[in-house]
């Protein structure tokens, strides 16, 4: 069974990553599915099920998986290439830099088990992908926040020119951005909650945590505005500075990523050349291998559940 990042009684569907490529698939039959043996762990069965012929199985040979990507996509394909997160980034990093981005090539890079999203440690425990992909000239890298956000984001995947990595959730992936007027588009971040006294910037599951805490404040009379950047790379500066430059408000940046590298450095790199002194802290992962257990005590020991970020808002405030 997989395991599912939703709280008890969130709303959540099935696998909508399988289910919207299969919907893609429909429309754009240069669309194909490939994976290095974990079509059942990345939600790609779905697809190899509706598209036979239009599935790869790779076996366990994740190298071999993006060069093959690659060539399909040299061909005219769109690949979208399924794996976990810590085998694109770590064992097949040569592969995607080499074959795929210094051609530019139109090769989707699906990652399941980003971050904290598994128990199983570090052999599993991709808290570093980010920092590894953003490093990665012309490679755009999103992270879903939920069931819409992932559904969204594959067609406008395939819509767009060039190489993408996005941090795949999967299984039972929660609903969170239903009662939000919410279009995912690559590279815009969105402002889901107004706020006076904090500002989160989040991705991925954080985003969800966020707006968590975000209630759970208001209880106590603080007002924290969200704001949602599904993009990662390429930042959506423009709207980061217009928020971040608003007075008077604490300022957090929030992943599901180690601190070195990802979300939380980009933002602070973007302030600092920007000349936008704030007030300024984050909620991540940190610098380190992080143990094995069950989730929610992991995300409670490295400070990335609801409760750690409220506990660490209201320290600051």
């Amino acid at each position: 069974m997989i395991a599912s990042i939703a709280e008890e009684g969130q709303e959540t569907r099935a696998a909508p990553f399988g289910h919207a490529l299969v919907k893609l698939a429909e429309q754009r039959p240069e669309v194909v599915g490939m994976t290095a043996d974990l079509s059942k762990y990345t939600d790609l069965h779905i697809f190899a099920q509706a598209y036979p012929d239009r599935f790869f199985q790779m076996g366990m040979a994740e190298q071999l998986l993006m060069g093959a990507a690659g060539g399909m996509a040299k061909e005219g394909f769109i690949p979208f290439a399924t794996t976990y997160a810590v085998f694109a980034t770590r064992r097949a990093y040569d592969f995607i830099h080499q074959v795929i981005a210094e051609e530019h090539l139109n090769v989707k890079i699906c990652a399941a088990l980003p971050g904290l999203t598994t128990g199983y440690g570090p052999s599993h425990q991709a808290t570093e992908d980010v920092a590894i992909m953003r490093g990665i000239p012309g490679m755009t890298i999103l992270d879903p926040c939920d069931a819409i956000d992932t559904e969204q984001a594959v067609p406008a995947m395939a819509a767009h020119d060039g190489p993408v990595y996005m941090r795949l959730l999967r299984g039972k992936v929660p609903v969170v951005l239903d009662r939000y007027n919410y279009q995912f588009r690559i590279g815009k971040a969105v402002l889901l909650e107004e706020g006076r006294d904090v500002l989160i910037i989040a991705s991925g599951l954080m985003t969800m945590r966020a707006l968590e805490a975000a209630k759970q404040l208001r209880k106590d009379n603080v007002s924290v505005a969200v704001l949602h950047s599904p993009t990662i790379k390429p930042l959506d500066e423009e709207t980061i500075l217009a928020q971040a430059a608003k007075p008077g408000r604490l300022v957090i940046v929030a992943e599901n990523h180690s601190s070195v590298g990802g979300l939380c450095e980009a933002v602070a790199s973007l302030l600092m050349r920007n000349r936008v002194n704030v007030d300024f802290d984050t909620v991540a992962l940190p610098d380190a291998f992080l143990d094995a257990g069950a989730l929610p005590t992991l995300h409670d020991r490295y400070g990335i559940s609801t409760a750690a970020m409220v506990e660490k808002i209201r320290r600051r405030i």
